[in-house]
């Protein structure tokens, strides 16, 4: 008998469904910390190694993928966009050199398909499994007459640790440091409002194919984000290595330089130079559509760098080193410097945070 709830809209048997068909992906994201599996109330997670830290620190991060949804949905594709939101999620606890724990996860729709769910969920434990964290719970609601029958948002949230003595950030930043920079993937998960305007302004739809990108336009602006977590956690715990890595920085919304100067500190500059790398064509492709130059979405796309290293000077050549045989391309950015100067020009901080000055010199490559 149909329920007076699934009459209104929500079927909670077909949400049932949905995690039937999500648990075997989520238990390969579970270790022996993992208690109680899935479908409880709470995720459960040992943290008895803590007792080991002498002054331990818990790291949190919460996020989306913004607008990306939309392409996902367009093309009836949903098993990638999960990466992306691991991506946008853990990749900001290792910036304080925490190793992520945990993870949950929450999606939104106007109406449970149970395949598309677990295809979401999916991609949401691959990228867990592969930054090591493991997803101990989430949540899927129903919202009928507040979102269309196949629209969605997802979102999670993620916990870490790191002792307090090995926190990233400015305070360890030196003069003379070098900034690293680490290549992304393509767009990310930012900028997709601009990327959705461009091409609704060009008349292209999301499932044309396109000689200048090399495909479905769709597929391609679905590529997942890039994920730092698993190669940054081992280099942090590398003996050598390690200790010479003073800030990262993941470079999301707002872009390159305002996110590198929210981690160096009051009264340090640098200058990065454009000439050492050439964006992606996904970004020469949609700002030529755009009539725009690239200079113009430096602050909205990270333009091939989605994330940063400021090390020391002599650590340079073994980082560069470690990320490559990870399959990370990197190169040298700037170099750090706490001399006097005119920071006209400069970004300085940003999102609430007092910290260096960066600018982008040069033309791209």
């Amino acid at each position: 008998m149909t329920s007076k709830y699934a009459e209104a809209g929500v079927d909670t048997a077909q949400g049932d469904l949905a995690v039937e068909l999500m648990k075997a992906a989520v238990a390969k994201t579970h270790g022996p910390q993992v208690i109680g599996g899935v479908g409880g109330f709470a995720g459960l997670f040992d943290v008895s190694f803590l007792t080991s830290f002498k002054k331990p620190l818990l790291a949190t991060s919460t996020d989306g993928v913004g607008t990306k949804v939309a392409i996902a949905q367009a093309i009836d594709k949903h098993d990638t966009i999960g990466l992306d939101l691991v991506g946008m999620v853990v990749d900001d606890i290792i910036v304080v050199g925490a190793t992520p724990l945990f993870m949950t996860d929450y999606i939104a729709c106007g109406k449970v398909f149970p395949q598309r769910i677990a295809d979401i969920v999916a991609g949401i434990a691959r990228g867990c499994a592969e930054t090591g964290t493991a997803l101990v719970g989430g949540e899927t609601a129903e919202h009928p007459g507040l979102l269309g029958i196949h629209d969605y948002d997802v979102a999670g949230a993620a916990t870490g640790a790191v002792e307090a003595d090995a926190v990233l950030g400015a305070h360890r930043v030196l003069d003379g440091d070098v900034v690293i920079a680490m290549a992304s993937s393509g767009l990310h998960s930012n900028g997709y409002s601009l990327v959705r305007r461009i091409l609704r302004d060009a008349k292209i739809d999301f499932t044309d194919t396109s000689a200048e990108l090399g495909g479905v336009v769709g597929e391609i602006l679905l590529e997942p984000t890039r994920l730092y977590t698993g190669t940054l956690v081992s280099l942090l715990a590398d003996d050598t290595l390690g200790s010479a890595v003073h800030a990262l920085s993941h470079v999301t919304g707002g872009g390159i330089a305002a996110n590198l100067a929210r981690v160096l500190p009051v009264g340090s500059w640098t200058e990065l130079e454009r000439s050492s790398w050439s964006p992606d064509p996904v970004f020469r492709v949609l700002t030529a559509l755009g009539e725009m130059t690239l200079g113009e979405t430096e602050d909205t796309w990270n333009l091939g760098v989605g994330m940063i290293a400021v090390v020391a000077a002599d650590a340079e050549a073994g980082v560069t080193a470690a990320l490559s045989a990870a399959g990370i391309a990197s190169w040298s950015l700037g170099v750090v410097s706490t001399a006097a100067r005119d920071l006209t020009g400069f970004e300085q901080g940003a999102k609430g945070v007092n910290g260096g000055a960066v600018r982008l010199v040069g033309a791209f490559a």
